[in-house]
């Protein structure tokens, strides 16, 4: 998908919306002193040419029990088992993301356990039957930020 090319109204809808991704639509409209509908179809647009992929609600991880955050390198057995792997990594509750990378690995995926032998479990039970010939781990101590990507 290419660059397109985002007014000014635009980009303050995408500043507000990433701050807040639940601020109602007539406070947008407020702010930038147009309608409300106006905003409606500047969201519409903005979802329907892909900038905008959905609305989340983000949960904080320890407060559900997962006090470990990891994440995985692979190498696998077989690069052509690329897509059967993902597929069977989809199915594991506690991989939230996954990439497919250059460099050392074949894919990263991030995961989140509740401890440390929960997290060895994943990797025994779920990691090692999957085609992953090695993984390597590296634990994330803490998340200091995160953020999206700039609205320019």
């Amino acid at each position: 998908m290419g660059r397109q090319q985002y007014d000014s109204l635009d980009r303050k809808i995408l500043e507000m919306l990433t701050e807040n991704a639940r601020v109602p639509f007539l406070e947008i409209a407020r702010e930038c002193n147009v309608s409300g509908a106006a905003v409606h179809q500047r969201i519409q647009k903005l979802t329907a040419s892909g900038v905008i992929n959905g609305f989340e609600s983000l949960i904080n991880p320890s407060a559900m029990g997962y006090e470990t955050c990891a994440y995985v390198g692979f190498f696998l057995n077989e690069p052509s088992s690329y897509e059967t792997v993902v597929e069977q990594l989809r199915h594991i509750p506690e991989v939230v993301e996954c990439h497919y990378t250059t460099g050392k690995y074949d894919l990263l995926v991030k995961l989140y356990a509740r401890n440390n032998a929960h997290m060895l479990q994943i990797i025994r039970d779920n990691f090692q039957t999957i085609g992953a010939g090695r993984t390597e781990t590296l634990i994330s101590f803490k998340e200091e930020f995160r953020r999206q990507v700039p609205i320019e």
